[in-house]
């Protein structure tokens, strides 16, 4: 079908510009790393078109992992917004031809106000190269589109904005945490969760002593009523777990002759307080369980963590 082959032939095209964009990262890459790595204000990004969107998408990556950073739309910023714009900060403009004439105004101004540029371009004696403190120049590839629309130069500008984006969170040492404190909602702030965010612990817990009766296993579980009972020492260190099913077990035997070291399960599976709640119902879907210990180092019961509450936290 050509539809079909239309479809990989653009995405094998695409495919090997970013391989040559891969292999021919431009030469002030790094001196533009080390630049906003020592700037005190932000990171401007601005472009016209189809490179406003990618403009954006790379502003807003910047911002949501540690780097100040905004777009700027070029036609607003020739009607007022340029006054967004202060001598602390740095301005990258994309423009795969570089003659884009709504940046005009902007580079002036960034002349005019000593603001460093950079550029993201295809061009390399273009206007915007010419006036651009950093060039990022992209491999002359062609659009893979039979009309020459924006694709390929886009996706090359992305792909740029994405290396410059991970170098310098690499560079910053911005952590998983950092990344969950600027995404508290949604999917990513919930995956980012440990398990001390969600797990049950103080007297909620449904604690049993190695002495005693099974009945008073019994009665602790219903009161917990989270389908388990944690077994600990006179220390606090856990000896083993009694689930619902290990009681459901014990049923057809003496009841009045079980003891908690007959039923329960000793050396159980559990957690640490500071692993992600993620981790851990990794650790409950391969072992085909519902709850997990949250142990010390020293195995002393910190807390417990059961599955409802790590799917009500909306992981998974």
């Amino acid at each position: 079908m050509p539809y079909l082959r239309t479809a990989r032939e653009a995405i094998i095209e695409q495919s090997e510009a970013l391989k040559a964009l891969a292999n021919a990262i431009p030469n002030d890459f790094l001196k533009l790393i080390d630049y906003i790595l020592k700037l005190d204000g932000r990171v401007i990004l601005t472009g016209m078109g189809k490179s406003s969107y990618i403009a954006r998408k790379i502003a807003a990556s910047l911002a949501s992992t540690g780097t100040p950073a905004f777009f700027i739309h070029p036609g607003e910023a020739s009607h007022g917004d340029l006054g967004m714009i202060t001598e602390k900060d740095m301005v990258i403009m994309l423009s795969n031809s570089g003659e884009t004439k709504e940046l005009f105004d902007t580079i002036n101004y960034c002349k005019r106000h000593g603001i460093k540029i950079a550029a993201i371009t295809m061009q390399e004696n273009s206007t915007l190269v010419q006036n651009s403190d950093f060039i990022l120049k992209l491999p002359s590839q062609k659009e893979t589109s039979s009309i020459a629309a924006p694709t390929t130069s886009t996706l090359m500008s992305l792909s740029l904005g994405d290396a410059i984006v991970t170098a310098l969170h690499d560079a910053k040492g911005f952590s998983k945490e950092s990344f969950k404190m600027f995404h508290p909602g949604g999917k990513i702030g919930a995956n980012l969760l440990r398990v001390s965010d969600i797990m049950i612990s103080g007297q909620k817990l449904p604690l049993v002593s190695i002495d005693n009766e099974f009945t008073d296993v019994i009665i602790t579980m219903t009161e917990k009523c989270l389908g388990c009972a944690l077994v600990q020492d006179a220390q606090n260190h856990i000896l083993g777990i009694i689930t619902d099913g290990d009681l459901r077990r014990s049923i057809k035997n003496d009841l009045g002759n079980i003891s908690v070291k007959d039923i329960m399960s000793p050396k159980p599976a559990s957690v640490t307080a500071n692993m992600l709640a993620t981790e851990a119902l990794n650790i409950m879907n391969a072992k085909s369980i519902t709850v997990l210990p949250v142990l010390k180092d020293d195995k002393k019961i910190l807390g417990l963590i059961h599955i409802h509450d790590i799917l009500k936290a909306g992981i998974g």
